[in-house]
């Protein structure tokens, strides 16, 4: 009985490539984008800027319905909304209320970019994406990054990084991961968890390539049950293993890997916590995480968050940010659930 309510289990909820969604930001009923767009235009021409207004009204619409009033905005006002946001916007405000104007995918390319352009690499934003984002969305952000940046996403992050640390991105940007099925394969899952076992703890050194082919190509609830299984053939788990085998940003990516298979909202629940705990909240941290999950699955991040911490994200925002930043941020988490 116990075989066929597992496979009963994963049949409802892994047919299907796409995860669920548990957004806080959902389309707005009774939408007009004409009468949206002629608030934004009052509120931006008002001595000393209405943030006010412009954060209840960008925070509780879609991307779609945001395009919407964009091109409402343009129609009335012969400018371009996003510019004149950029004009009359500042600090953390901005940084989110621009994100928002972009869709998912194309925040999570822009994140990227801006991760790998220029004079070094900021590793933590590049890990944090490429780690934490589900094959289908990889897919649309190397579609997007192409289209906005012209040049190749894969290229992009092989000229930025090296080593093993940028074989495991490259074969994650592949996005050669399996779908999940609804048949549980147990002679594959311990096949998966005896090669781990082999190609870390178990010899001196570690094979590499074996971790980065298992963790970049199978589907996660298979890889959720490999993990199980590995306590079987080591004396650590998987994330202890990691630790005591690699180092570096070899080593943070994997991690990060490990718990999104395990737990994607928890995963971004405890960023979120270290970064506004940590002394000077960090801002980017929050902003990043906020703004690309508000229409993926903020609402079960902010469970999580509760879950994990005792308190609602919601009052720890109101206690470590201020001013018009906590606004923007309550209003993109919605309420106490």
């Amino acid at each position: 009985m116990a075989m066929v309510s597992e496979f009963l289990g994963q049949l409802c909820l892994n047919v299907g490539t796409n995860e669920p969604k548990h957004p806080t930001v959902v389309p707005a009923t009774d939408f007009n984008p004409d009468t949206d767009a002629a608030r934004i235009e009052t509120a931006i021409k008002t001595k000393g800027v209405d943030e006010q207004t412009i954060i209840d009204i960008l925070t509780k619409r879609t991307y779609s319905q945001r395009r919407d009033i964009a091109f409402a905005y343009e129609r009335r006002a012969k400018k371009d909304l996003i510019s004149a946001l950029k004009g009359e916007l500042s600090g953390s405000l901005e940084a989110v209320i621009l994100g928002l104007m972009k869709s998912t995918s194309q925040y999570d390319a822009s994140l990227i970019r801006g991760s790998i352009k220029g004079a070094g690499t900021d590793e933590e934003t590049l890990i944090e994406v490429l780690c934490s984002r589900s094959n289908e969305e990889l897919v649309d952000i190397k579609k997007v990054y192409k289209e906005l940046f012209k040049k190749d996403l894969d290229k992009d992050v092989a000229g930025d990084t090296s080593g093993n640390f940028a074989k495991l991105l490259l074969a994650l940007v592949e996005t050669n991961r399996a779908a999940p099925i609804a048949v549980i394969d147990y002679d594959k899952i311990d096949q998966d968890a005896r090669a781990l076992y082999e190609a870390g703890v178990k010899i001196k050194g570690t094979d590499v390539p074996t971790w980065i082919s298992i963790m970049s190509e199978r589907s996660v609830p298979h890889l959720q049950k490999v993990f199980q299984r590995y306590k079987s053939y080591s004396p650590y788990d998987m994330q202890e293993s990691i630790a005591k085998e690699v180092k570096g940003d070899l080593q943070k990516s994997f991690l990060v890997l490990v718990e999104c298979f395990e737990n994607k909202q928890l995963y971004f629940a405890k960023r979120l916590n270290e970064a506004m705990k940590s002394k000077g909240a960090k801002e980017k941290i929050v902003t990043r995480i906020i703004v690309s999950r508000c229409e993926v699955d903020l609402k079960k991040i902010c469970s999580e968050y509760k879950t994990s911490t005792g308190e609602s994200l919601q009052k720890t925002i109101l206690e470590h940010t201020k001013g018009d930043y906590q606004k923007v941020l309550l209003g993109l988490c919605g309420p106490e659930q």
